[in-house]
């Protein structure tokens, strides 16, 4: 998740392409409005932007058309900064209702959830890379999909040795596709 810059994601980016890997990076229109450099390059190493909306509310206290213009102002100012079209979507807070699932697969989007996150967004009360690694480690499972947030000084750290973790163990990443990530 990508909300606001911390510094890391530099790192991260160098990191991933280091170890050959492609993620997924959500971001908000404030993220793209400040942070376009690293939104280009996100895109020209081959990584999926995917849609967190505009302002990070929670779609499900908002009415159904401020929540569409959550998801398409941001869609918008992607395709028209970085000639990128969106396709999946991370429902902010990971709040949502079955009508806010419903207006973002209307609007051409693939709800996108996780199967492992941690408390990793309080950048002053980080565990520590040693207990975030063993964490993130004990979350490993078939086809687990990680919430992580780059604002964390600890994931920008221990994600290198954290990916050689887990392909030692016999695993390989993949971008969500329509087959993969199953449609709720």
């Amino acid at each position: 998740d990508e909300g606001y810059e911390n510094g890391y994601t530099e790192k991260i980016l160098d990191t991933l392409k280091e170890k050959n890997v492609k993620a997924v990076f959500f971001v908000t229109g404030d993220y793209v409005e400040r942070e376009a450099e690293l939104v280009e390059r996100m895109i020209a190493e081959g990584h999926v932007v995917g849609n967190h909306s505009v302002n990070h509310y929670s779609l499900p206290t908002i009415s159904l058309e401020e929540a569409e213009k959550e998801i398409m102002e941001l869609h918008e100012q992607v395709e028209e900064q970085f000639h990128y079209t969106m396709t999946l979507f991370r429902p902010p807070k990971g709040e949502y209702s079955e009508k806010t699932l419903m207006l973002a697969k209307t609007l051409g989007y693939q709800n996108i959830f996780w199967s492992f996150a941690y408390k990793d967004w309080e950048v002053d009360n980080q565990m520590g890379v040693s207990a975030a690694f063993e964490k993130m480690c004990n979350g490993l499972h078939p086809g687990a999909v990680y919430l992580l947030h780059a604002v964390s000084s600890d994931n920008a750290a221990l994600l290198g040795d954290w990916i050689d973790y887990v392909q030692k163990e016999g695993y390989e990443f993949t971008l969500p596709s329509a087959d993969f990530v199953p449609e709720l």
